[in-house]
Formats: structure tokens, C-alpha cells, sequence
């Protein structure tokens, strides 16, 4: 994981990202979630641990499951919670796997391409239902 200040979300993920297009081609997390895991660990927590590809703050991922969020340029639509995966005891140590449990973060299909940056507003768009 290398902390960037801008990156390309292409249909398959951030560019130079292993992803795949799909519901998981984009990982959010919470920058208010930082504090809950570091507080769980008791040891402050760098978000490039946590092998997610975006850190967001401002917005209830958990409230926008399904819906579209405007990411500087790009488009990209929740789709569900990203569990933690088992690597997280080595990033964080003892107790990393747990702590991240219900503070991991959310998975998202891309909509539409385009760059995103450090800064970028975050919007989440008001659908109706059936769309």
C-alpha cells in the first residue's frame, strides 16, 4: 500500500491497483473509524494498513449502503461491507482482526471513471427508489 494524493479510478479500481471491475473494484474506509480501531488496539493506526484504497470523512458509508457517492470525478456505487481479511493481525498486531470488525469499511462498483484527489469533496446523490 502507498499513500498517494491523487490517483486515476478507472472501471477496474484505482489505476495501478490489482482490483478487478466489479462490487469490490473500490474499498472506502472512515476516517472517523481510525480512532475506534486505534483505540481497540491501543496503538495508533496509519490508514495505509488497512489495505483500503480510499479514506473518506464526512460520511456515513454505513447509512449510503447501495447508493451512488461522487468522488472528485468519478462515480461509484456501495455495495457492501469489506470484512477484514486475516492479514490484519500482522498489520496491526494481536487483536488487529477484531478491532476491525464492524469499522472496516466498504466495498463499491465503479459508475463512472475519472481522478480523484486529496481534498475532493465526497457527495452522496439522493436516489429514488427503484433506481
Amino acid at each position: 500500500m502507498v499513500p498517494v494524493s491523487a490517483a486515476a479510478v478507472t472501471e477496474a479500481g484505482l489505476e495501478g491497483d490489482r482490483a478487478r471491475a466489479g462490487k469490490r473494484a473500490l474499498t472506502l474506509i472512515q476516517a472517523e473509524h481510525l480512532p475506534v480501531i486505534a483505540t481497540l488496539i491501543d496503538r495508533p493506526v496509519q490508514p495505509d494498513l488497512l489495505r483500503r484504497n480510499l479514506v473518506i470523512s464526512g460520511l456515513n458509508l454505513y447509512a449510503l449502503r447501495g447508493q451512488h457517492i461522487q468522488l472528485g470525478a468519478a462515480e461509484i456505487k456501495t455495495t457492501g461491507p469489506c470484512a477484514p481479511c486475516s492479514r490484519m493481525e500482522e498489520a496491526l498486531g494481536k487483536g488487529g482482526y477484531t478491532a476491525m470488525r464492524g469499522h472496516s469499511g466498504w466495498c463499491a462498483r465503479i459508475i463512472t471513471p475519472g481522478a480523484v484527489a486529496l481534498g475532493d469533496p465526497v457527495l452522496a446523490q439522493t436516489l429514488q427508489d427503484g433506481q
